[in-house]
């Protein structure tokens, strides 16, 4: 991974208008032969250059400034909307004419390469190098994370959250919820196995078997629609904080990239395994606000079917693959554990969302319809 460096004139008295770079960056995105176009004129992508610097060296280098989270969430902004044009929206065609410009996949291996680093030294992972029995280690935060002790933010939802806190909460929870699933679906060419077949079962049901009425994202659509809410992907996109989108682009990352496959599937059964906890403190907030089955179908259902998904994922998923890759299978617990993590601080940042827009709603009877 690059380390980043500071060097001389390479730092700003003041940080950049983010807003402005980003908006550049889109600009660059729709732009016709974009890589051609940028190699001639360098400075097109100037103003976004200087800015992206900054932020990876505020974010993510040696020393943390007071402007990092601000940078965090431009790296991420940014990284997703690379990362995106792999996934088709039914839109514009033409909005894909960059979707294998080197000039973009430079920007991605950039953001990506300060990042991984700056994620990876949040773990140990020599220690996770050293375990010599995976199998039983992947059991055990199995069984502690299937129904964990409660925390604050669970408790704020199930006791606490108003309707302005739950709508943040699914708009938020929409950048993901509209398209669920479609990292999965990246990770399944190739040969077929017993694991190979687990997975593509597991996708079968995350997309409703082929209805579309059943697919999950449609039971999202369905409690967005109970608000009165926008049904359009990526229509919340600016309510996202940058550790939710940080958590959406490791998926991105670790589908595309086949030699971290193990740690693709470490972090899967991580999701499984814990998401009916999660979900069981959402459901309960919609029950108690009064709210419709509809608007709490979404969870609901993960909390119903997850519980099976998990017990797929661990038995007939990462235990096997810990037997078939013996030497690197720490690294399925490599991305276990860095999936809780991540998960962890999206949950909070979710949460500190949420109560703000309580704290700022005129009071827990707030118009249903009110904007997230």
């Amino acid at each position: 991974m690059q380390v980043l460096e500071r060097s001389s004139g390479a730092t700003h008295a003041h940080a950049p208008d983010y807003d402005a770079a980003e908006r550049r960056f889109a600009a660059l995105l729709g732009l016709e032969h974009l890589d051609e176009r940028v190699a001639a004129r360098p400075a097109l992508a100037g103003e976004f250059e200087s800015a992206l610097h900054h932020a990876l060296l505020s974010a993510y280098g040696p020393q943390e400034s007071a402007g990092a989270e601000a940078a965090r969430l431009f790296a991420q902004r940014i990284l997703y909307r690379v990362n995106r044009l792999k996934l088709f929206w039914y839109d514009d065609l033409r909005r894909y004419d960059n979707e294998r410009s080197a000039y973009l996949r430079g920007v991605r291996d950039r953001v990506e390469s300060a990042w991984q680093a700056w994620e990876l030294a949040q773990l140990s992972a020599a220690a996770l190098r050293r375990e010599r029995d995976v199998a039983a280690a992947l059991r055990r935060r199995a069984a502690e994370d299937v129904a964990p002790p409660p925390s604050a933010d669970g408790l704020y939802f199930r006791e606490r959250a108003g309707e302005a806190g739950y709508r943040r909460l699914l708009a938020i929870a929409s950048l993901d919820g509209l398209v669920e699933a479609s990292q999965l679906s990246r990770t399944l060419g190739g040969a077929s196995n017993e694991v190979h077949a687990v997975m593509t079962r597991l996708l079968v049901e995350e997309y409703g078997g082929g209805r579309l009425g059943r697919k999950h994202s449609s039971f999202f659509i369905r409690m967005l629609e109970e608000f009165g809410m926008s049904t359009e992907p990526e229509f919340y996109f600016d309510s996202v904080p940058w550790e939710v989108l940080a958590a959406v682009n490791h998926s991105f990352l670790l589908s595309e990239r086949k030699r971290f496959y193990l740690r693709y599937v470490g972090g899967l059964l991580y999701t499984e395994v814990s998401v009916p906890a999660g979900f069981e403190n959402y459901r309960a907030a919609a029950e108690r606000l009064g709210l419709p089955a509809d608007a709490r179908g979404y969870w609901e259902l993960h909390i119903k079917e997850d519980e099976r998904h998990g017990r797929w994922m661990l038995e007939d998923v990462a235990l096997p693959l810990a037997a078939m890759y013996a030497a690197d299978a720490w690294e399925l617990l490599l991305g276990y554990d860095q999936q809780k993590f991540m998960s962890d601080r999206a949950g909070a940042a979710v949460a500190r969302a949420a109560r703000e827009a309580d704290a700022g709603a005129s009071g827990p009877d707030s118009a249903r319809g009110a904007a997230a």
